[in-house]
């Protein structure tokens, strides 16, 4: 079936293929998407699936990641790139959006909208970036709460329920593997442990959790970039590229920008611009021309009166 309007992949589909990704023995690869146009791109381009990030998401609305955006609004922008992508899509739901109610709320709300899965967070509110100094978690049973109220919530069985730490940057490697199995033994579906800092301690936490693992290769952060075989090799299930999209994009928006500040005109600009018809060939305006020609094949008579 041709791409109109949306994919037509349910999203049941989406989940169970995400499911199985993260027992595949291949680490599943999800670009960042900040935008449907982008996911389109992430799954012309042969990944696993698409990440929604929490920094992204809240960078393209102009505020910092900080806690600011709101479940509505997250509920949204993942609907929306859940939509139009045939490959599963996974949120960052920060901390769930309030107290463990709140959490289990957020399940519903992102079933409801087509996630395949999502990730909670143990910060504290207001919360930070994982990679910036400055963040503090909640005690364990709190966030334990957070991760039985999201379990409890789901309809979908194959929805993935994702439960994050902060801990190794706070607490040290240790107290983050013990959180991580507290997690698990709530009813977590994967674990993904922020800001880890090198290959050693990528091994140490996978030798110590029995579930799927999601590793974070954001830039500029405290992580050692690994590629996703090193990671594979080390056992991972998922790896996320969170804010590489955006970057790329604000990036080459800038420098273009510039450009016209400076000279007056693109022109020289054209050969790092994506051409027209590239767009139309993602966008599938081709079978949009034959849906519209399917539907709307007929003519009006004239009006004899």
């Amino acid at each position: 079936m041709s791409r109109v309007i949306a994919a037509p992949t349910p999203a049941h589909d989406k989940r169970t293929a995400f499911r199985a990704g993260l027992s595949s023995g291949t680490i599943q690869r999800l670009p960042g998407a900040f935008s449907p146009l982008v996911a389109m791109l992430v799954q012309r381009m042969g990944f696993d699936g698409v990440y929604v990030s929490g920094a992204a998401l809240s960078a393209d609305l102009g505020l910092p990641d900080i806690g600011l955006t709101t479940l509505s609004e997250v509920t949204e922008r993942g609907g929306q790139i859940a939509r139009v992508t045939d490959l599963p899509t996974l949120l960052d739901a920060d901390t769930g959006f309030g107290e463990p109610m709140s959490a289990a709320r957020t399940v519903t709300m992102l079933e409801d909208a087509g996630l395949a899965g999502m990730h909670l967070e143990d910060q504290v509110n207001p919360k930070r970036c994982g990679h910036l100094d400055g963040k503090a978690v909640v005690d364990t049973e709190e966030m334990v709460k957070r991760v039985r109220a999201a379990v409890s919530a789901r309809r979908d069985p194959d929805f993935v329920i994702c439960a994050r730490t902060d801990a190794r940057a706070i607490e040290g490697l240790d107290a983050a593997i013990d959180r991580a199995k507290a997690y698990v033994d709530a009813g977590a579906d994967l674990i993904f442990t922020e800001a880890l800092v090198d290959e050693s301690e990528f091994e140490r936490f996978r030798a110590a959790v029995s579930i799927p693992l999601l590793a974070n290769m954001t830039e500029f952060g405290k992580s050692k970039l690994l590629s996703a075989v090193q990671l594979q090799n080390l056992g991972y299930n998922v790896v996320i590229y969170p804010v590489t999209t955006l970057r790329l994009a604000m990036f080459a928006v800038e420098q273009g920008l510039r450009e016209i500040a400076d000279t007056g005109t693109q022109s020289a600009l054209l050969d790092r611009m994506q051409h027209r018809t590239e767009l139309y060939e993602l966008l599938g305006y081709a079978n949009y021309n034959e849906f519209d020609s399917g539907i709307y094949n007929f003519a009006l008579e004239q009006d004899r009166q």
